[in-house]
């Protein structure tokens, strides 16, 4: 990458994470911890006498055989419990207990007690060490996979900054010269070739062309462009070379704001805290508190050994290795799911919050609409049949690579026609083009071209084309031997899963509203063939972010789909953002939920996903903070006067057992169905 991009990059693989439990953590640090602490954990358990007394084996015998256990388990106690420990203190230092602290505290107090029992200090039988390297080794797991299912959403400005060229061509009193962007000033004349990239914004001083600037506004078509007009930074000339006087460079260009609005919202909606800290927090205060209290009860009975262990098996056993997987084996169940549906989920917190959506907000170009032209209408004189007036429109288009002249080719292509063979192919810049077919010369244009040429629409032609204007088609004429003889609509065409997904969502109840930076004539019948409720039309690119911020201050939750870079914004400041897989890398990066394919009819697929994950998610956490509830006070033995208790190795094996019932009810969420011809019809 040259030294002018914007760089932001930051491999999701070792992405750092500043926010919440997992601040200063990456996913190959918990994957590293956890592989190591999985190696370890193995002799730790096998020499452990409490799980060959369990399991009814020989533990084998050997010198120094006896200190497998505590050694191994002290590494794994400082290595693969050290992310603990720090979150932990972090989270005592705050005041804000939560998972950290509550994991810390079980595995310090096992660490502490497997010491005591190994040195034979107060005869003590408090041999935790394969229930610390088990506990340690599992919630490394539960995180590592937590983390995988966050994702990095800082990819998003390195594919911001992949819109600029590497260089530039500056004109100078010798010629031209070839400069890296950074090299670049305000005031530099640069020469932007046929289907190269602006490389910042400036003016237009000489030369004409057909501007893409989809990836900035959104805006299927090419916009002809001039002297005297301003272009931008990422955009491209299709079909001209254009001198530009460029007017802000680097930082100060549109696409750099595009950027800070990207890095401002994906900032704002990353403050969402997991449904398991807030239990974890719960539950730290419980096993504090249940702790304290067995323990002074037991030293009022006057039963001291028992005190202690009974308030070390509270402690340790208050850390159920089930919470620290309830959330996590969901998520990546669910997301493993939403994949083979051609659905990305990047990050969790957009899968928790989808079922919570009042609104979706989808963009019209490239989302609700196929996003490339094609040819919808053609018309023709009396002396002539759309059959013929397609076909030598395709061979005067034959070799142009205009967007509009690839849709009106493909159309004879796919109705079969003959198309005849054209000579002498020029384009006529802002205009049209014009060949000869059949030593005639015929020429297809919009209405500059028509006005240069001097000529009046057939009274019949015109009567047909007015509809196709008013509903924001491009209409381009066919001109044969200086004589208007058909014309042709080509626009951007609506994908027929559309109708199917907006009705869906308000069968959910659902609001459906759609934004684009078309006219309103355009967006309105949009709306209209799909029945779409609120519409934002002519919405610029930097205002789309605050559309989606107006619908929130009316106390809505909002879904943004779109696929252009001036979406990312937009889709990252929404509760949840999806991108359509075909759109740009930029949007793709923003967004929390990528749909690999075009179907917006997906986006009902991800509502139904969420709704399911979210009642895995709470039974799991049902089940996991019932055990404690039930189990820490057996544990603290209130029940021992009626002879009814649990030992430290029976918690040990009713937490086992809690975490195969989490990861058995997590399971069950393979059944879902998300075809969307599935879903379509399940309201």
């Amino acid at each position: 990458m040259p030294t002018g991009h914007a760089h932001s990059a930051v491999d999701d693989d070792h992405a750092l994470h500043q926010h919440g439990q997992h601040a200063g953590h990456s996913t190959a640090m918990f994957r590293n911890r956890f592989w190591a602490s999985l190696v370890l954990s193995v002799p730790v358990v096998v020499f452990s006498s409490m799980v060959s007394h369990l399991l009814g084996y020989r533990v084998p015998e050997f010198p120094g055989s006896g200190w497998i256990p505590p050694v191994l388990g002290t590494v794994i106690f400082f290595y693969g419990g050290m992310p603990f420990l720090k979150g932990g203190w972090t989270e005592l230092r705050s005041r804000q207990p939560g998972m950290m602290l509550l994991i810390s505290m079980a595995i310090s107090v096992a660490f502490l007690a497997s010491w005591i029992t190994t040195l034979g200090i107060g005869g003590f039988d408090l041999d935790f060490w394969w229930e610390l390297a088990l506990l340690v080794v599992i919630m490394l797991l539960g995180h590592w996979i937590e983390m995988r299912a966050l994702g990095s959403a800082r990819g998003a400005l390195d594919a911001l900054a992949e819109l600029l060229p590497d260089d530039a061509e500056r004109i100078t009193a010798d010629g031209t010269e070839t400069v890296t962007i950074s090299d670049l000033s305000a005031g530099d004349l640069v020469l932007v070739r046929s289907g190269g990239r602006l490389p910042a914004d400036g003016r237009i001083t000489e030369g004409r062309a057909d501007v893409d600037e989809s990836m900035i506004t959104g805006e299927s078509k090419p916009v002809p462009r001039g002297p005297g007009d301003d272009v931008v930074a990422g955009t491209i000339a299709t079909d001209g070379s254009l001198r530009v006087r460029l007017t802000a460079v680097g930082s100060d260009t549109a696409l750099a704001g595009i950027q800070r609005l990207v890095a401002e919202a994906q900032a704002s909606s990353s403050r969402a805290q997991a449904l398991a800290d807030k239990a974890a927090a719960l539950l730290f205060y419980f096993a504090l508190a249940s702790g304290i209290i067995t323990f002074i009860v037991w030293i009022l009975l006057g039963r001291p050994d028992e005190a202690v262990i009974r308030t070390v098996t509270v402690l340790v056993i208050a850390c159920p290795h089930a919470l620290g997987l309830a959330i996590p084996l969901v998520i990546a169940i669910s997301t493993e799911q939403a994949a083979r549906a051609g659905v990305l989920i990047k990050n969790r917190i957009a899968l928790e919050r989808m079922r919570t959506i009042d609104v979706v907000l989808f963009d019209k170009t490239g989302t609700l609409t196929k996003g490339q032209p094609a040819l919808t209408d053609v018309a023709a004189t009396t002396d002539s049949g759309t059959d013929e007036i397609l076909a030598l429109a395709a061979a005067v288009e034959a070799d142009s690579e205009h967007p509009s002249a690839r849709a009106i080719v493909r159309a004879a292509a796919e109705r079969s026609l003959q198309v005849p063979r054209a000579a002498g192919f020029r384009p006529l810049i802002g205009r049209g083009v014009v060949a000869e077919v059949d030593g005639i010369e015929t020429a297809v244009g919009g209405p500059n071209l028509i006005e240069s040429e001097q000529l009046a629409v057939p009274p019949e032609l015109a009567e047909q084309t007015r509809a196709w204007v008013e509903r924001g088609a491009s209409v381009l004429h066919i001109i044969r031997d200086h004589r208007i003889i058909g014309a042709v609509a080509v626009e951007d065409e609506i994908r027929p899963e559309s109708r199917q997904a907006v009705a869906a969502l308000q069968e959910r109840g659902i609001k459906v509203a759609m934004i684009t930076g078309d006219a309103r004539q355009v967006a309105e019948a949009v709306a209209a063939q799909l029945g779409i409720d609120e519409v934002f039309a002519q919405v610029l690119p930097q205002d789309k972010d605050k559309k989606v911020a107006q619908l929130q201050s009316r106390g809505m939750k909002v879904a943004m789909v779109g696929d252009g870079v001036n979406d990312s914004p937009a889709l990252a400041r929404a509760e949840v953002g999806i991108a359509i897989g075909a759109g740009t890398d930029v949007a793709v990066e923003s967004a929390g939920v990528v749909l690999a394919g075009n179907d917006p009819r997906a986006v009902v697929s991800m509502v139904e996903l969420s709704k399911a994950s979210y009642r895995k998610m709470i039974q799991n956490l049902v089940w996991a903070t019932g055990y404690n509830i039930i189990a820490v006070p057996l544990a603290a033995g209130v029940l021992a006067f009626a002879g009814v208790s649990i030992s430290p190795a029976v918690a040990a094996i009713l937490m086992s057992v809690s975490t195969i019932v989490v990861a058995a009810n997590a399971q069950l969420l393979r059944r879902i169905t998300l075809d969307p011809a599935s879903v379509l019809g399940r309201p």
